[in-house]
């Protein structure tokens, strides 16, 4: 029995068996106490700059560099020969789909053989119409190439039976020519004569400008990079020295990551939007519970090689030190790359991105069962425990008759990469369920017009990050400057009020208040106690919670502190219960305190740059960089703190002049280079230079406070 397929097909096939091949391999989101919230370390600590860098090439998994497919190569599976040959057509540069395929007679239909085909196999027939009825005409990328492989099952091996290697049209780089027909980029007029290495330039185009040889994007790095030395850049080439990717991260961001990057959001959700350029994010979440940027990337090719290279850059501009957790859209590619890249960083996929497509692929499902939709979304965000999340899925797939549905198995088979319940051991900042946030389609929409130009792009990007930090600032000023209104006359309610910021107080809030509808019991009594925490209404939901008086600790089966940053409900209903007046300070996370984003990076990161600023005139430049960033960040708070800031600068400017004038003075003493290393012993041991210094460290203490360390 033979059967031809569509590509849409394969599409759909091989992102199902995607999802059930990453249930197989899904990797254990192992981690130690260290999965709670860490401030990174000093990302300005790196050199700044342009690094280019090429596309690698690497061979297929299981073959020999380069291998050409031959008649009786062998392969495992017909998975793996798919595998081969695609790696091989992407580096000849042309397009492929499974053309045909036979499978056994008999009670078992058992895949017998499978042919690859170029998807230009084939000769297009117009299908005569009825009469009176007009239909749009679909332009044909079939041209009748008759290149292909053919695999046979051989007992319990796949053996190249049938080979054609010659192709009847022009071969390049891999085609994008579907997704630039999505966007927009193609005229109908231009799809039949467009072939692969065009569809590139054209993409490239569309993100870099006209030429697509990105000289604009360069003017604007340089342009940035000169305002703020910090400034962060790297641009990846092709063979052709063609621009494929870009990155960049502006000290704000790389900042912003010291103290809120142990959680991260890769946002690609510009593939929703087919006006969009193909913009990237990395972001997270601050203090006041708002999106933060920790660098952004035009990517337009999209491989392993281009994900680990885009990874591998963040990384270094964010001072080398990886999230605890990463979350991201389903992407083969990019899951293979996130392996390699983070491999002790806990990888979820966006569950908001998943029911988004689920609406997609369940269409006519939800069309025939209206409340299918509400009740499924429900099973996903409202469930407090792995066992009550089961058992509701397998209540609502019961209730509608799913169970042969290929779409729900594959999620469900991999539901520890992508339900929160699974990750709730791990750090992820998510303090509410429903927290969603921005993302890059909903900042487009809100920002950009259709097909907006690159220079347009990223000067309207600038004003939409002010305007983020316009509202950082504001939530700054009303947790700083008003009062929040308390609902009870616990001391701990009052206490976690004058420590969180308005945002998080308000969460802390909602958690405090809801402890006092539940019933606690103790089930075991002695140094280390147990409690049983539930709704009486709600038996599904047990959760035990484990108190050590003498540390005055305690942990919660629903493992919400350790998930999110807050203690949770049942925690806190046993605090009450055994009269805790005063919350220990190891259950205020500071990343989500007033005092985020003071002195963290300074203080317990200070070791590494330190250690590191005397290596090279570049590390020395950048770690002084750091320093002044920190100035202007405290000095542009308010007026008069300006002029303070102003005062001080000049007077640490004024001694440092002083201190490089007396390095030239003395008998025999030589006149210092930049470019020569000098040790901070040098300098301690030079008696006459103690003065000078001790004055610029004195001044810079007075405007960074407390947390300077020199």
């Amino acid at each position: 029995m033979e059967s031809t397929r569509s590509e849409g097909d394969e599409l759909i096939e091989d992102y199902v068996e995607c999802l059930m091949s990453l249930d197989a391999n899904a990797r254990p989101c192992e981690n130690d106490n260290s999965s709670l919230a860490t401030h990174a370390e000093d990302p300005t600590s790196i050199p700044v700059g342009i690094i280019v860098q090429p596309i690698r090439e690497l061979a297929p998994v299981g073959t020999e560099d380069n291998k050409e497919p031959t008649l009786g190569m062998e392969f495992e599976s017909d998975e793996a020969a798919k595998s081969f040959y695609n790696d091989y057509a992407r580096r000849l540069g042309f397009p492929f789909r499974v053309g045909r395929s036979r499978r056994s007679k008999g009670v078992e239909e058992v895949l017998i053989m499978k042919r690859f085909v170029c998807s230009k196999e084939g000769i297009y027939r117009k299908k005569p119409s009825s009469e009176g009825t007009r239909k749009r005409e679909r332009i044909s990328m079939r041209e009748g190439c008759k290149a292909m492989m053919e695999v046979i099952r051989d007992s319990d091996r796949w053996v190249v039976s049938k080979l054609e290697k010659a192709h009847n049209h022009h071969l390049g780089t891999c085609s994008r020519v579907g997704y630039l027909r999505a966007r927009g980029f193609i005229d109908t007029s231009d799809k039949a004569s467009i072939v692969a290495s065009d569809a590139m330039t054209l993409l490239r185009q569309n993100a870099f400008g006209e030429g697509g040889d990105a000289q604009g994007l360069l003017d604007y790095f340089k342009r940035m990079q000169a305002d703020n030395p910090a400034f962060f850049y790297s641009i990846q080439v092709d063979n052709n020295s063609c621009v494929t990717n870009a990155f960049w991260a502006d000290s704000k961001a790389r900042t912003a990551y010291g103290y809120f990057g142990d959680a991260v959001v890769f946002d690609t959700t510009y593939k929703k939007n087919k006006y969009m350029m193909p913009f990237v994010t990395f972001s997270g979440v601050n203090h006041h519970l708002q999106p933060i940027i920790f660098g952004c990337a035009l990517l337009i090719d999209e491989t392993e090689f281009s994900f680990i290279w885009l990874f591998e850059t963040w990384l270094a501009a964010m001072g080398g030190r990886p999230p605890v957790s990463l979350i991201t859209d389903q992407n083969r590619a990019m899951a293979a790359a996130i392996a390699k890249v983070f491999p002790n960083t806990c990888h979820r996929f966006c569950k908001w991105l998943i029911l988004s497509r689920s609406k997609q692929k369940l269409a006519h499902v939800y069309s025939a069962h209206p409340t299918l939709r509400g009740e499924l979304e429900d099973c996903v965000i409202k469930s407090e425990t792995i066992e009550a999340f089961e058992a509701r899925w397998a209540s609502v797939i019961d209730k509608y008759d799913l169970r042969k549905n290929t779409w729900l198995q594959a999620l469900f088979n991999i539901r520890q990469k992508w339900i929160p319940l699974y990750s709730k051991d791990t750090f992820f900042a998510e303090i509410s369920s429903m927290q969603k946030l921005e993302t890059m389609s909903d900042l487009y929409k809100k920002y950009f017009n259709t097909k907006t130009s690159l220079k347009v792009f990223l000067t309207q990007f600038e004003l939409a990050m002010a305007d983020r930090f316009e509202d950082e600032a504001q939530a700054d000023f009303e947790t700083l400057c008003t009062k929040p209104n308390l609902k009870t006359a616990s001391p701990i309610e009052k206490q976690a009020s004058a420590i969180y910021t308005r945002a998080v107080f308000n969460k802390f809030q909602e958690e405090f208040v809801e402890s006092l509808g539940y019933n606690v019991y103790k089930i075991k009594d002695g140094a280390s106690s147990k409690f049983s925490v539930t709704r009486d209404e709600d038996s599904l939901e047990t959760f035990i919670v484990s108190y050590n008086a003498g540390k005055k600790t305690a942990t919660c089966s629903c493992k919400n502190f350790e998930f999110s940053g807050i203690l949770c409900r049942h925690v806190l209903g046993v605090f009450l219960m055994i009269d805790v007046r005063v919350l220990p300070k190891e259950y205020f996370l500071q990343r989500w305190t007033r005092s985020a984003k003071v002195g963290a990076i300074m203080n317990e990161l200070s070791a590494e740059p330190q250690n590191t600023c005397q290596e090279s005139i570049t590390s020395r430049y950048n770690d002084l960089c750091r320093d002044a960033i920190r100035c202007a960040e405290k000095g542009a708070t308010s007026v008069k703190i300006y002029k303070a800031a102003k005062d001080v600068l000049k007077k640490a400017y004024d001694n440092i002049i002083a201190f490089e004038k007396s390095t030239s003075k003395g008998a025999q003493r030589d006149v210092i280079n930049i470019n020569e290393e000098i040790t901070i012993d040098d300098a301690i041991n030079d008696q006459s230079l103690q003065d000078p210094e001790r004055k610029v460290t004195n001044l810079l203490g007075q405007l960074l406070g407390s947390s300077w360390s020199p």
